[in-house]
């Protein structure tokens, strides 16, 4: 399968060879840059420690034992150092020469118009100062060296000390780290190449795989389902993506309700629109009694019908966020009866008991249109679902925090099953207690006063138990200064 050059998996893993590949560069080119002052660095440091070592093991009064000789001997072999120790009477007394030929000590030539392997020469480099240090270029050899000197005085005699090492590495040395460079090179890169392969896979997997059912979602296959994998961000993201392929399958289901409710409910007085005009055309045109009766019964159909589409109107408005709430201090308890006045022959002909608990003049700050359209629902509710001689109670009161009123309304009705409670305030849900065709209802009370409540920003809900009642509630900021 040819690779996508602008996919996720393939740029990780081209980042991750590249970034590999550059940290293994950069290091080679420190290394190889650096080697050189830093061998020089630590040569200069150790042919210091090795004089003072030598000194005190070969020079001092208790000094010259075999395993003293021995030991000077291997630290001159482990660091590349050839000696020379002098006495006052100029007589060689220890030498270790590991350079050969390459020891200045060792050649008849002059370095730099100095005859280093003369003893009387080197004693008198250190005649005038305890300690002498030169940097010079072997003609031999071509590599820079060092020649360290001190005069060395003990109970015995006065010594003249002296070593030459080259401050440089051996071209041998350069070519084996340069071939185990790029062997490791070629190693890091390996482990760079399947360790990105791999990790890219699990982050690219994820996605391919969200990719594809989204692909599912976006043709209306709500059935789609997101892996996150193990990341914590994948997995957060294939959370919300199945919250919302979850309500995205229940809007949809809804809005094929929605249509077929909608459908019915208009299919119905249309009907009866066209079967009532078809008689008074055939049989009531000339009676009187009977046409009016038959054009009532169109009137009332057609106020049906109108009431509808205004509910469905304003429950889109709400929910699209359009309609602009007019905010003002209302007060409940002059709100609540007006309400009360507006149903009292529905309350009458029900036959049911209202009873209101509000302090006076208890005010929110609110709608006032709206909110006086919510508690109406839920009076009207109550009143549909509450047998007659039963009780109904409007409440009101400020909470603890004093800032919060909490409304409801409560009824001694037949109540709704917990199966049927968190679908109540779905349009045209479809329910045993609220779903049925009346000329007074339209199946949208409940939705539309959620999206007012929605719209004030408000807490609501409801609580009830069959054959013992329900209490439907919302929550407000109390009056409104300024």
């Amino acid at each position: 399968m040819k690779p996508d050059r602008h996919g996720i998996r393939f740029s990780l893993l081209l980042v991750f060879i590249l970034l590999s590949a550059g940290i293994v560069a950069v290091l080679g080119i420190l290394q190889v840059g650096l080697i050189r002052p830093y061998y020089r660095n630590t040569k200069i440091s150790s042919i210091n420690a090795i004089a003072d070592s030598l000194e005190s093991e070969l020079l001092s009064t208790s000094g010259g034992s075999e395993s003293q000789i021995s030991q000077a001997f291997q630290q001159t072999v482990e660091n590349d150092v050839c000696v020379v120790i002098y006495n006052q009477d100029s007589r060689q007394v220890y030498s270790a020469d590991l350079l050969g030929a390459g020891c200045v000590f060792n050649s008849n030539d002059s370095v730099n118009g100095i005859d280093y392997h003369d003893a009387g020469t080197l004693m008198s480099l250190v005649s005038d100062t305890p300690q002498y240090s030169a940097n010079l270029v072997n003609d031999r050899t071509g590599q820079q060296m060092l020649v360290v000197g001190r005069s060395v005085k003990e109970t015995l005699g006065n010594y003249y000390l002296f070593l030459n090492t080259p401050l440089e590495p051996v071209d041998s040395l350069i070519s084996f780290f340069s071939r185990q460079y790029f062997l490791y090179t070629s190693i890091v890169i390996i482990i760079a190449v399947i360790f990105s392969f791999y990790l890219s896979g699990r982050i690219a997997r994820p996605l391919t795989h969200m990719r594809d059912q989204a692909v599912k979602l976006s043709n209306a296959d709500y059935s789609a389902r997101f892996d996150g994998g193990s990341f914590t961000e994948t997995q957060e993201l294939a959370s919300t993506l199945n919250k919302a392929a979850t309500e995205m399958g229940r809007i949809d289901e809804l809005r094929r309700d929605l249509m077929a409710n909608v459908s019915h409910d208009i299919r119905t007085p249309i009907t009866n629109i066209r079967a009532y005009a078809e008689m008074i055309k055939d049989i009531s045109g000339n009676d009187p009694v009977k046409r009016n009766k038959h054009l009532d019964v169109i009137i009332k159909e057609t106020d049906y019908m109108s009431k509808l589409v205004n509910e469905m109107s304003e429950l889109s408005k709400m929910q699209s966020g359009t309609y602009t709430l007019t905010y003002e201090n209302v007060d409940l308890d002059e709100k609540v009866k007006e309400i009360m006045e507006l149903n009292a022959p529905l309350i009458a002909n029900a036959g049911v008991i209202v009873e209101t608990e509000i302090p006076g003049h208890l005010m929110i700050y609110a709608d006032d249109l709206k909110i006086g359209e919510v508690i109406q629902n839920f009076l009207s509710n109550a009143i549909k679902h509450t047998p007659a001689g039963h009780h109904i109670w409007i409440r009101a009161k400020v909470l603890e925090d004093e800032e919060t009123v909490h409304v409801e309304v409560q009824d001694e009705g037949e109540g709704i099953s917990e199966e049927e409670l968190p679908h109540i305030w779905d349009r045209y849900q479809k329910s045993s207690r609220s779903f049925s065709r009346s000329l007074s209802s339209t199946g949208l009370g409940l939705a539309i006063v959620k999206a007012i409540l929605d719209a004030h920003h408000a807490k609501y809900g409801v609580t009830s138990k069959l054959h013992q009642g329900t209490t439907f509630w919302f929550e407000l900021r109390e009056t409104h200064e300024g």
